[in-house]
């Protein structure tokens, strides 16, 4: 496939899923497709062809982060009620890159020493390393999302992150970080099928959690929460991208297409040799 496919694609997946000042939460199609205008078919045999490609393209950035140039690494942020499919994500998205190039870390309730520091201790702990594409399986939206649903701290104090959070994304990113921030929606319907197969399957039960079930009676409110990040956080430097995600397939072709792009826009090249090369094939045709 080329390099800048568009293949099945009427709109490039980037500027599909761009929130923009018009996207409300209560308005995602969440079997939509934006920007897509071929079938599972095609989605499935493209998500192949440009996992490769994106494998190779996070090779350059690994290699780049090896040879101690200036610090370059990639965050997907995804942010999203469970069974949207984070961890799916992650397996077919990220399982194209090789691993050690991948830094992933996954964010549930605060242990006993984290709620001891600032809730962004833990993220910064968390960050990629120079070359690394990193994972935020949820992240510190936490702390505008559940603490804000559930009431965890009192609004005067979870109002001034949204402030805080831009600022700290603008740190990361003049440190040379690329942000890809996703929410991923799912519907209350096929969050439901998904919670009935995790129930029915023996394989599935470690990934049912009754508390799931509980958060689905919350879900005017956290639409509400979802929308105030969307509003007070994308950025020009740190945008968020709404992903629809009751089909599979096109939410990991979308996310792949969002990595490719940031990955692209480094536009980094093979670092070079730090030694002599005609030397060294000498000497390795002599040994």
């Amino acid at each position: 496939m080329a390099k800048n496919s568009s293949q099945g694609w009427d709109v490039p997946a980037v500027e599909a899923v761009r929130v923009t000042p018009d996207t409300r939460v209560s308005g995602v199609d969440t079997r939509g497709t934006p920007g897509f205008v071929g079938d599972k078919e095609l989605g499935e045999k493209l998500l192949e062809e440009r996992g490769a490609y994106l494998s190779s393209l996070q090779e350059k950035l690994y290699a780049n982060g090896r040879s101690e140039h200036e610090h370059r690494s990639v965050l997907l942020v995804l942010q999203g009620m469970d069974t949207a499919g984070k961890g799916g994500m992650v397996r077919h998205v990220i399982g194209h890159v090789d691993p050690q190039g991948v830094d992933h870390a996954s964010f549930g309730v605060p242990t006993a020493e984290e709620k001891r520091h600032h809730y962004l201790w833990r993220i910064r702990k968390a960050l990629p390393r120079n070359g690394q594409i990193g994972v935020f399986d949820r992240s510190h939206y936490e702390d505008v999302l559940v603490v804000r649903v559930h009431n965890l701290v009192p609004p005067a104090e979870w109002e001034p992150r949204y402030d805080e959070i831009n600022h700290f994304e603008r740190e990361l990113v003049d440190a040379g970080t690329t942000l890809v921030k996703v929410a991923m929606f799912v519907s209350l319907d096929e969050q439901k099928e998904r919670l009935a197969e995790r129930l029915d399957r023996p394989d599935k039960h470690w990934k049912y959690n009754p508390g799931d079930v509980t958060e689905r009676g919350y879900w005017p409110k956290y639409q509400e929460a979802y929308q105030a990040m969307l509003d007070r956080t994308s950025t020009d430097y740190a945008p968020w991208h709404v992903v629809p995600c009751d089909r599979k397939w096109y939410s990991r072709l979308a996310v792949t297409e969002l990595l490719i792009d940031a990955l692209e826009r480094l536009d980094l090249d093979w670092p070079p040799a730090n030694f002599d090369i005609e030397v060294e094939k000498a000497r390795l045709a002599q040994s």
